[in-house]
C-alpha cells in the first residue's frame, strides 16, 4: 500500500472520528433538547432515541478504530496474518450491531402517528443495507482468511524446501 494512499485514508478517518466526536458531544444533545421541547407524539420518551443514536456512532467510531489498524498492519506487510482477524472480527460485529440499533430504531418510530410509514419502511431499508455490509465484510474474511492459509502454507513449502537444499 503507497505512503500517499495510506495518508489519505488516515486523513478520512481523522475527520470521520472527529466528526463523530461532534455529533456525540454536539448534535445530540441539541436534538435532546428539540425533542424534550417539542410538542411530537413519540411512542418512546427521547431519550430511548438518543441512546440509540450514540450507540450507533460508537459503533462506527470501532470501525474507525478498527480499519485504522488494519490499514498500519497494511503498511507494515503484516495483513496477511491471524492478528487482523481480530479487527476483521470487530468490523463484522460492529456492522451486526449498527443493523440491529438501526432496526430498534425504526421499531422504535413506528408506533404512533409522529413518523410516517415510508420513513420507517426507509429506516428499515437502511438496516438492510447495514446488514449487507456485514456480509460483505464476512466475506472479505472469509478471502483473508484463504489468504492466510496459502501464505503458512508457502512458507511451509518454503521451510521443507530450504530443508532439502
Amino acid at each position: 500500500m503507497g505512503r500517499l494512499t495510506v495518508l489519505a485514508l488516515r486523513a478520512v478517518l481523522v475527520a470521520l472520528l472527529a466528526g463523530s466526536v461532534f455529533v456525540q458531544a454536539v448534535m445530540v444533545p441539541l436534538l435532546g433538547a428539540d425533542l424534550e421541547g417539542a410538542d411530537t407524539e413519540l411512542a418512546y420518551p427521547p431519550a430511548a432515541y438518543l441512546v440509540i443514536i450514540v450507540l450507533g456512532v460508537v459503533t462506527a467510531q470501532v470501525v474507525l478504530v478498527c480499519v485504522w489498524r488494519l490499514v498500519t498492519m497494511a503498511r507494515r506487510g503484516t495483513v496477511f496474518s491471524h492478528a487482523a482477524f481480530r479487527y476483521v472480527d470487530t468490523v463484522i460485529g460492529a456492522f451486526a450491531a449498527a443493523a440491529l440499533l438501526v432496526f430498534a430504531f425504526a421499531v422504535a418510530l413506528a408506533p404512533g402517528e409522529a413518523v410516517a410509514p415510508g420513513v420507517v419502511l426507509l429506516v428499515c431499508g437502511l438496516c438492510l443495507a447495514v446488514l449487507g455490509v456485514a456480509l460483505l465484510v464476512l466475506v472479505m474474511r472469509a478471502l483473508l482468511a484463504q489468504a492466510v492459509a496459502r501464505d503458512v502454507e508457502a512458507a511451509r513449502m518454503e521451510a521443507e524446501l530450504d530443508g532439502v537444499i
